[in-house]
Parts: structure tokens; sequence; C-alpha cells
């Protein structure tokens, strides 16, 4: 059943990775993986738990040594249910609790037209300025909130302005690039680095901070070759009103204020999980409903018109919100289900990932070649399953590579987001890209793709460097 199981997990992990090709949405593959993986992985618990929680089982039965537990199929199930599903189900509730918390957040921000000033600064006609001001905002923006929302608000806001197939698909890989890496610059900017933080495998500051020239060189190197190629001017109309504001007749301090709330407030989840040590989704949670209660004082009169006119914001957008939520949730169950047969232990014996022996470019490598075509954040999952070790404490930070902030989880998250950007279907950011602009693997590799690969080689040069120089002092100091 072991065999089972996996062959199904594979099938999907090819499903997704050829989603471009089959057409059959990755959302859907990766929630019929998760839950047909735990049905059967219930219908044969006996062998399972037997074989990876004999100890804990046992426990269970004599919990009360004068109502002992009949050892039957009854108690297995319950037993699987309680203590070996639930926990899985609630570390993915977290994540995408938190993605649904900041996507809400967005939207109220988005409708109420707080990222209008957007469109004020993209006022010109130099193509380089118009690419640079798109990229560095996408870039900040997507730092705080998850780069899916960052890529399409941002290409709703770019295909309103540049009426050029052509051009837009230039300008909407440089958004792609910078949301990416922007991204995966902080601990709240995309799936992988939030599951490692709830995970207690990093820490935010930290995290950033071996990330931050890696992330830049990635971002940075590409965009400016993609500038080289543009006209020096652009095509641009206008047609919305700056300051306009969707749903609301907001003035522009309170557009600040509403602003200041919702990223501010993200700014923030950091902090509110270091001092309670809470979920960061329930920070997350706080900010949304501060942010909701701030809207509804500032348009209750328009509430209590009825003045509320239909919103703006893209289907692709509603669509890609509910699509990812369900990807995360189906493709952590799938993994979590694979690493309940044992599977990632044997997989994990045969590839040497050990403290002692890590490998860690290596895999790192291997992450990103795979994540060029599979999804980075399924790649993720994968290889962040395959460490087992009993090293993830804050307690034992920088002893080893697998410990907290430790090596191994930063050279993953890194290079996933790297091998994304190559082809375009590593992320679902990036599909998002080439639905809205009609645009081809080919071209986006032709054009793009080998300069985000010079820029993530060069990127992971700079990270191995950086790490060879603090274990360099680190060695001294001692």
């Amino acid at each position: 059943m072991t065999l089972v199981i996996v062959g199904i997990f594979l099938i999907g992990c090819l499903l997704i990775a050829t989603e471009n090709v089959t057409k059959v949405n990755r959302a859907a593959v990766a929630i019929f993986a998760g839950t047909v993986g735990w049905v059967l992985y219930i219908c044969f618990g006996m062998d399972f738990v037997t074989s990876q929680h004999a100890y804990e089982f046992s426990n269970y039965l004599h919990a009360d040594e004068w109502n002992i537990i009949p050892d039957n199929s009854v108690a297995v199930k319950n037993f699987i249910s309680r203590f070996v599903f639930l926990p899985y189900v609630g570390r993915a509730a977290e994540i995408v609790l938190f993605l649904l918390s900041t996507m809400t957040i967005v939207e109220i921000l988005n409708n109420n037209g707080c990222f209008d000033f957007i469109s004020q600064l993209l006022r010109t006609r130099k193509s380089k300025k118009m690419l640079w001001t798109l990229a560095i905002v996408t870039f900040i923006i997507s730092a705080n909130l998850d780069n899916l929302t960052t890529t399409v608000m941002m290409l709703t806001i770019m295909h309103g302005i540049i009426p050029s197939r052509r051009q837009r698909m230039f300008y909407g890989s440089a958004i792609l690039l910078a949301a990416n890496c922007g991204g995966a610059l902080t601990v709240i900017g995309n799936p992988e680095g939030l599951v490692l933080w709830n995970g207690g495998l990093v820490t935010a500051t930290a995290f950033s901070m071996a990330l931050f020239l890696p992330c830049l060189a990635a971002w940075l190197i590409p965009t400016y070759m993609i500038s080289r190629q543009l006209p020096e001017r652009v095509e641009t109309e206008w047609i919305v009103m700056p300051y306009r504001g969707d749903d609301t007749r907001l003035n522009v301090w309170q557009r600040l204020v509403m602003l200041f709330v919702g990223i501010g407030g993200l700014w923030f989840i950091p902090t509110f999980h270091n001092i309670t040590k809470l979920s960061p989704f329930l920070g997350a949670l706080c900010v949304l409903a501060i942010l909701w209660v701030v809207n509804e004082i500032f348009n209750r009169k328009l509430m209590n018109m009825d003045a509320m006119v239909d919103r703006r914001t893209p289907r692709v957008l509603q669509y890609g919100v509910i699509q990812m939520i369900l990807f995360v949730m189906g493709i952590m169950m799938a993994v979590a289900v694979v690493k309940e047969t044992g599977a990632f232990n044997a997989l994990t014996e045969y590839l040497g990932v050990d403290e002692q022996n890590p490998s860690v470019w290596t895999h790192g490598v291997v992450a990103g070649v795979i994540s060029t075509v599979l999804d980075n954040f399924a790649t993720a999952i994968n290889f962040f399953s395959l460490p087992d070790l009993p090293l993830q404490n804050e307690l034992l930070e920088g002893m080893t590579d697998y410990s907290c902030n430790g090596l191994y989880w930063q050279v993953i998250a890194y290079c996933v987001m790297a091998g994304g950007n190559v082809l375009g279907i590593g992320t679902v950011s990036g599909l998002a890209l080439m639905k809205m602009e009609r645009m081809r693997i080919t071209w986006f590799f032709r054009n793009v793709g080998w300069k985000a690969l010079l820029g993530g080689v060069i990127g992971l040069a700079i990270l191995w460097l950086s790490h060879n120089l603090v274990s360099g002092a680190t060695c001294l100091l001692i």
C-alpha cells in the first residue's frame, strides 16, 4: 500500500508539472492525491501504525489501566484520526488561514483604492523608468503579501496602462520576477517561508538577512537585462482617473490610514509571534479584523445609503486565491500521508540526509531543477520533509544545517524560487501571467528564462560565499 500511495503522489506531481499541457487544474490534482492517500492509509492503518507509531499506539490503548481500549480496527482508525491526521490538518490550516487573511487584506485595500498611487507612479512614457517602477513596487509589496496576489494585482494595473501585448509580456515578466524574489525574501511573502516559520525552522529576521543579497541578485540581474531589450518609449493609455477608488469615496488620508493599518499590521506579525508564541495566522486575522473595522467606519455613509457599486477585483484574482488555498492544503496533506508511510525516511537514508553528511548544496540544486517544471511549493514541501531529525529547535540555532535557521532551509527556499522563474510554469503566479497574456513557455525562456537562470545561479553563488565567510569568521572567533 505504501507503493500505491507513493505512486498516486508521483502521478499527481507529474500532472501538476504538466498542467500547461494537460489543462488539468493543479489544485484538483493536489486535493485528489491528498484525500485518496489518507483514505488508503486509514484502510490499511494497522500496518502503518505498528511500523511508524507503535509506542504511541500502545500508550493510547493503555491510557487508562482500568479501561483498556480493545486493539481492533476501530481503535486504529480513531488513533489515526486523532493523533496522526489532525496534527497535519492543523499545520496545513495555519498556512491556509494566513494566506486567506492576507489575501482578504489585499482585496479590502484594493477595493478602497489604496493602491491607486501605483498608477500615479507609472505616468511616464519612458520604458525603462516604467519597468523599474513596476519591478520595485512589486518587489516591496510581495515581501509583505503573498506573491500570487501581488502578481495578479500588478498585472491588472499594468494591463490597463499598456495596450501592446508584446510590451506587456516583457513588463509582466519583470513583475513576475520581482514578485517571486520579493516573496522569497521574507517568511510572510510566500507559502514556503510560512511553512518554515510556522514549523520553527527559521526566524523572520535571520531568514531575510540570509536571503537578502541572493534574492536581490536573482531579481536585479534579469530585470536589468530585460530593460536593455525595451525600446526608448512605451505606448500607454490612461482611462481610469487616479485616486478614484472602487466601491468607496475615501479621500487620500483615509486610504493612507487603511494602507498603514494593513501593511503596517503585517510588519508587526513577526513581533506578535515572538512575543506570544502563537501561530502567525492569528496575528494576520487580528490585522484583518482591525482593517475591517476601519473599513466599516470609513464607508459607513455609503453602506447606509446602499451606494456600494460593483467591485473591480478581477475574477482571475478571485479564482487564483481559491485555487492557491486549495492547492496548498492538498499538497501539504498529500506530502503528509507519504511521510506517514515511512517513504521519506527510506529516501532520507538512501540519500544520506543527516547532520554529518548533509549534502545541502546538492539537494538545493536538485530542488531548483525540479521546481522549473513542478510547482515550487510542492517541490519545497517534499524537500522540507526529508530531514526527520530532532534538531529543529531554536536552542540549537546554528549548530547544524538542519537546526533553526540552518543552511538547508535557506538553500531549499531560495533554489525552488529561482527554479520557478526559469520556465514560468514553476509557480502559480507564473501560470497566472501566462494565462493573462497568452504567453508560451518557449517565448518566456528565450526572452526571460535564461536571464532568470543566470541571476539565480549568481544568487546561489552569493549565498554559498556568504555562508562560507560567516562559517570562517565563526571558526576564527572560536
